[in-house]
């Protein structure tokens, strides 16, 4: 679900279909497009006021080794600290942060360089050092902190047995030479390091300041903003670090003076207050997208559509085919599958074109430039003629009965699938199960069904954090699929993973991931079906919205701000 650890996450749409899915879109005629596929609100905003977040939950964490779901991620790299490398506004393009470039390579891409930026001091004034970093990722690796980011443990040689430095041990493949120097070690090359350390894993922690596990009720900012008050579960007050220097950083703009987040509004009350919009709420802005319930409101009320903004969230909403066994062990049956589907109808089950958008390709748009492939052209409603065809080649005669499982949550969108499949001749039984049951019986490859609802989203713009998690074969066991829900062992694409991997140059990755994913489309273990998007409202008197492709289109609180701070006192 939105909010719920990215890329190295599988989204559980087998159980809310897609609406989980969403991301970010600014309605109305007071909107304009960027690159990056969201939309923003057109008034600048000026610097002071408070900007208020209206939201139904506490953070998940906020400590920057454990803070792994999309929406904390966004606002603790925007808000309270800095990484290496971090993202434009709106946009998946990386841009330097604390370092001073994307970072220098050597060896194959097997070790990375990075230097800081001087003037980049922490809330106390005292300057950001590469040490600190280093301590940081480190402590991703300790149990004691669990729930981050594991690129660190996946990439760094020599991790396998690290556990931490909390007993005085540190990572040998981190050096620091000095306070301005970074230097990292992997286990083979990663092109797209530079991309990697956008990731809070790669935001620095001062040893002095680490207070374990309390940490995440008090991180040390390194970012424009600290904390004055957290209040668990109820309100969070951040103002000015005022030895933040804008000059070292060209992304965050740091518009309020105080952001003040109200953590106990009701889910459909934060949409009634931001839709009525009167005293503080003018100058706020939902944490949580809009309910599809409330939709219907903000759609038919032009003046409040142009207070809602809104874009593809960065995942895809997938169909997994499971190819181990019979009948999706042959190719042209799942091609067929392809073309059987009703990408319309499932469109329509998770709440229409303002929820979710047709996906023609693996890869959501942030992964591609902004570009939304469509791999096969298949139409939106499917080719029944086609899918047919296809069954016949594959020797299928007499129709054949699959089976589905999911939750209350997901039967429209299986209902819709299972009456497109019966155009072809599939009859697909729908087995409902417990909300809380559906992940661990279609992620255990001996109870999985023969196709399920599912999804994926990527930690970084790299497909390499998309397609080897959820097509590799090797990532399966006895007991698990790990991402590889369609259970799908292919000796060519394992061998084009490997190929990409072993790439130094970063673009040349980029590109070989599309004819990856082009391999992928044509031997069909899973189709997908949409690109969900993220609704969020915000008081009249905020401007600077923009919603980011990359953390589920949550809004960019880094360059967010009001046009009359008066009007938030």
């Amino acid at each position: 679900m939105a909010g719920t650890k990215g890329g190295g996450r599988m989204l559980a749409l087998a159980t809310t279909l897609v609406l989980g899915l969403a991301a970010c879109s600014g309605g109305g005629n007071a909107s304009k497009n960027n690159a990056g596929g969201a939309t923003t609100s057109d008034q600048g905003p000026v610097k002071g006021g408070t900007l208020y977040v209206l939201s139904n939950q506490d953070f998940v964490h906020l400590d920057p080794t454990r803070n792994w779901t999309m929406r904390d991620m966004g606002f603790g790299t925007r808000l309270l600290y800095r990484t290496l490398t971090t993202y434009k506004a709106g946009s998946a393009e990386i841009v330097p942060d604390l370092a001073t470039d994307l970072g220098t390579p050597s060896e194959g891409g097997k070790v990375w360089k990075f230097t800081l930026k001087d003037g980049v001091k922490y809330e106390d004034g005292t300057p950001i050092k590469a040490q600190d970093v280093k301590y940081n990722v480190e402590r991703s690796f300790s149990p004691e902190l669990p729930g981050g980011p594991n690129y660190a443990i996946l990439y760094l040689a020599g991790g396998e047995k690290y556990k931490g430095p909390f007993k005085g041990e540190h990572l040998s493949s981190i050096e620091t030479p000095d306070d301005k120097t970074i230097i990292f070690k992997l286990k083979r090359p990663v092109a797209e390091f530079g991309q990697t350390v956008t990731l809070p894993t790669f935001a620095p922690v001062p040893q002095a300041q680490d207070k374990g596990v309390d940490y995440d009720s008090r991180p040390f900012s390194s970012g424009p903003y600290k904390i004055e008050k957290y209040q668990r579960k109820a309100e969070l007050i951040l103002v000015r670090n005022e030895h933040w220097d804008p000059a070292t950083d060209e992304v965050r703009k740091a518009y309020p003076d105080r952001i003040v987040v109200k953590q106990t509004v009701g889910g459909g009350s934060i949409d009634t207050r931001l839709i009525a919009d009167q005293g503080p709420d003018r100058s706020a802005v939902g944490y949580v997208d809009v309910a599809l319930a409330s939709l219907p409101k903000v759609l038919s009320n032009p003046q409040v559509q142009k207070r809602m903004v809104s874009s593809v969230d960065g995942c895809t909403g997938m169909l997994y085919l499971n190819t181990s066994r019979a009948p999706f062990d042959n190719p042209k049956v799942r091609m067929a599958v392809q073309y059987a589907v009703d990408k319309e109808a499932l469109q329509t089950a998770s709440g229409g074109p303002q929820i979710a958008e047709i996906a023609g390709a693996i890869l959501p748009p942030g992964l591609t430039g902004g570009v939304k492939r469509d791999i096969l052209g298949i139409p939106p409603t499917g080719d029944v003629e086609k899918a047919k065809s296809l069954l016949t080649e594959a020797g299928v005669s007499g129709g054949l009965k699959i089976r589905l499982v999911t939750s209350n949550g997901g039967k429209p969108g299986a209902e819709a699938l299972q009456t497109a499949l019966k155009r072809v001749g599939i009859d697909m039984q729908i087995d409902l199960v417990e909300a809380s049951a559906v992940g661990g019986i279609t992620s255990d490859p001996t109870k999985a069904p023969d196709i399920q609802i599912g999804g994926w989203c990527p930690d970084y713009p790299s497909g390499s954090t998309f397609l080897p998690i959820i097509f590799d074969g090797r990532t399966i066991t006895e007991n698990s699929g790990g991402g590889n829900n369609s259970f799908f062992k292919d000796k060519e694409v394992m061998a084009k993973i490997d190929e990409i991997n072993a790439m130094t140059d970063a673009e040349a990755a980029n590109k070989a991931w599309l004819g990856l994913e082009d391999l992928i489309m044509s031997k069909s273990p899973a189709v997908p079906y949409q690109w969900a998007k993220q609704n969020n409202l915000f008081g009249s008197n905020v401007a600077g919205a923009v919603g980011h492709p990359i953390w589920e289109g949550n809004p960019d609180l880094g360059v967010i701000g009001l046009k009359n701070p008066s009007l938030s006192r």
